[in-house]
């Protein structure tokens, strides 16, 4: 193991002069897992510039980045690669294609596919590298992650996501439920679209609206359809009552043959538009506004109380007999 921690510093070493390169020394080196059920993330802090990070979403694969905290990257394209490791020779450098550099704290973001490559490049012991032009012709840049570490950490990162809900915020705020047997009753598909929505709203109590319009083919005659339209809407949300989502915050709308998906010329488009369409939302909960307290009236301070009278002392007149002389 030493040999190959001297050989990658052997690989460092021998880039060009006019290479700016940000990567962690070697004892140094450490990888991170958090996360919870919306949200994985596998990243190594990076010294002087952030950390590189593969980040999974509910619902999604994972993609990779670069958090930049201590570095601005220029605006344009960088060489996403998969080093080899210099311990495993005749293996050359993966080339896994560009990917766009923007400003911000995220300027780097690859394609699940290409994230894909380099998790897989990592448990081969190659490194992430990320080159890119300098603003003003100033050289190369190259950010660099070692796989020292790599493989127990994505267990852990792999136990992340096996707690992830199905989908997420986007996937699942707007959703479909189908009525290809042309009734009202929900189908075993329709439950289990209903129960993944549930799981997401239980997960995140800030989605508190839910909007249900439901939709006919063009089957019967308008009334007909408009109720159809409006039982169906009807279903849907007396699943979502039994699971218990308050119905104050449940919308029902219904629109019969109004709003086709797709023509209605055939028996596959007709199964089609025979649906409820689901948008979840956030709406801030409107606080009572509360009245403004009156000021209590002042109160007059009481009048100074008159201290009491003094007592004459008492005198002959007063029948006290007087001293007799001598």
């Amino acid at each position: 193991m030493r040999q190959r921690y001297l050989a990658l510093l052997s690989v460092f070493a021998s880039l060009p002069a006019m290479a700016l390169t940000f990567q962690t020394r070697l004892e140094n080196i450490e990888w991170k897992v958090e996360g919870d059920q919306f949200e994985c993330r596998l990243s190594q802090p990076i010294t002087d510039f952030g950390a590189g990070e593969f980040v999974r979403r509910a619902g999604e694969q994972a993609t990779f980045r670069l958090k930049a905290s201590g570095y601005s990257l220029a605006s344009g394209s960088a060489t996403l690669i998969a080093a080899a490791a210099p311990w495993q020779p005749g293996r050359g450098d993966l080339n896994l294609g560009a990917v766009k550099v923007g400003n911000g704290d995220i300027p780097f973001n690859t394609s699940q596919a290409q994230a894909g490559r380099l998790i897989a490049g990592l448990m081969e012991g190659r490194s992430p590298v990320i080159r890119h032009v300098l603003r003003d012709g100033g050289g190369a840049m190259e950010v660099r992650l070692l796989p020292v570490k790599f493989s127990h950490a994505y267990s852990d990162f792999q136990l992340c996501t096996a707690k992830l809900l199905p989908m997420n915020f986007e996937q699942v705020r707007q959703a479909e439920i189908g009525f290809p047997g042309g009734g009202i009753d929900l189908d075993a598909q329709a439950k289990r679209r209903l129960d993944t929505v549930l799981a997401y709203m239980k997960a995140d109590p800030s989605v508190n609206r839910v909007e249900l319009d439901g939709h006919s083919d063009n089957s019967g005659n308008r009334l007909t359809n408009r109720d159809l339209s409006r039982r169906r809407a009807l279903a849907v949300m007396d699943y979502l009552k039994a699971q218990g989502v308050p119905e104050e915050q449940i919308t029902v709308r219904f629109h019969g043959e109004q709003y086709p998906l797709v023509p209605n010329t055939t028996n596959a488009n007709r199964a089609r538009n025979r649906r409820v369409n689901i948008h979840l939302d956030r709406v801030a909960e409107q606080k009572p506004a509360v009245a403004p307290t009156a000021a209590p009236a002042s109160v007059p301070a009481p009048a100074p109380v008159p201290p009491p009278a003094a007592t004459p002392a008492p005198t002959a007149a007063s029948g006290t007999p007087a001293a007799k002389t001598s």
